[in-house]
């Protein structure tokens, strides 16, 4: 398994110039024009959020404007299969997140060729998941709600955004982990699925930390547990995963960790892959995007384009195997 520390400290890797047909011509600089930041997801959401933080920066630092653009729906697939459709020059680039590696086993067929459509560039942001519930359930700590999911298999409710999605993956992964059977009601979205927590129509949600945080810090919602290696300062109080009772969560017990990043069309030559790359970790070790991730419980990426393939290769396989042992059927 990958770690996420052994990603983090990796170092940045310089490739060779590669020439392709529909790429740059002999000698052309780049960027020699805009950028478009196609996000294959509704403004608001978290990968939309952390590409619009960055796109300044990367605006500075490339000479050029980088200007982010929504392409929503099918779960994310407009958006990337625009992206993989684009010319292989730089110009046109993909936020996408770790639902990328869910696709294979969401649909009989995509409009793009899933393991070879894009270049992977770099992690953007690592976000932990919670599992949270109403702040009047009875399970006081993650011990007591999987000892109640086991005295009575599929009474205990869970929301999210619906089949198929991250939340709905995460779950999963959770609910096997702790060889638990629970009910699944899917939403439209995490923010539907979070509401109905609140008002006591499902059990519990797992998602995002920015998607409830408000609801936490107010006392509507009570977190069981967290993703992670260690807790975070936004909520210090809250364990992880492993430190609820749940090692063997997930790689390296840290269970499902959310994670956005940059990726380009296959055929982009590997040094603008590598430059963008190095611009990416530049501008995520800046101070102010560090405090914005930090306030979100998130931690920045910035590893190098081999290293994110080889996570994005490694969550492919392992949700192959949370699909097939959790009835996730393709559309």
């Amino acid at each position: 398994m990958i770690s996420r520390r052994h990603i983090l400290g990796s170092g940045l890797a310089v490739l060779p110039f590669a020439l392709t047909r529909r790429g740059l011509a002999q000698g052309e600089a780049w960027p020699s024009r805009p950028i478009r930041l196609v996000v294959a997801w509704a403004p608001g959401g978290a990968v939309d959020t952390i590409a619009r933080r960055l796109a300044p920066k990367l605006s500075e630092s490339l000479g050029r404007p980088v200007v982010v653009e929504n392409k929503s729906g099918a779960t994310g697939t407009i958006g990337a299969a625009e992206v993989a459709r684009a010319a292989s020059d730089g110009h046109t680039l993909l936020a996408m997140d770790n639902t990328y590696a869910m696709l294979p086993y969401l649909f009989q067929r995509l409009p793009f060729d899933h393991a070879t459509a894009f270049k992977p560039v770099t992690v953007s942001a690592f976000s932990p998941v919670m599992l949270a519930v109403h702040r009047d359930a009875p399970w006081r700590d993650l011990t007591a709600l999987i000892a109640a999911a086991k005295r009575e298999p599929e009474k205990i409710t869970y929301g999210t955004g619906g089949i198929g999605s991250a939340p709905h993956f995460a779950t999963a992964a959770f609910a096997q982990a702790a060889g638990i059977r629970m009910l699944h009601v899917p939403f439209r979205g995490a923010g539907e699925a979070v509401t109905n927590v609140l008002s006591r129509q499902v059990d519990l949600v797992m998602v995002s930390l920015g998607s409830a945080l408000g609801h936490v810090q107010g006392g509507a919602l009570r977190v069981l547990a967290m993703s992670g290696m260690h807790r975070t300062a936004v909520l210090p109080e809250v364990p992880t995963f492993r430190e609820a009772g749940l090692p063997g969560f997930g790689p390296n017990g840290e269970g499902v960790v959310n994670w956005s990043g940059l990726a380009a069309p296959t055929g982009t030559p590997d040094a603008v892959v590598a430059r963008l790359q190095a611009e990416m970790a530049k501008a995520l070790e800046a101070q102010d995007m560090r405090d914005f991730l930090a306030s979100i419980a998130s931690e920045p990426g910035g590893m190098p384009p081999a290293a994110f393939a080889a996570l994005l290769a490694e969550e492919t396989v392992r949700w192959r195997d949370v699909a097939a042992t959790s009835g996730i059927e393709r559309q």
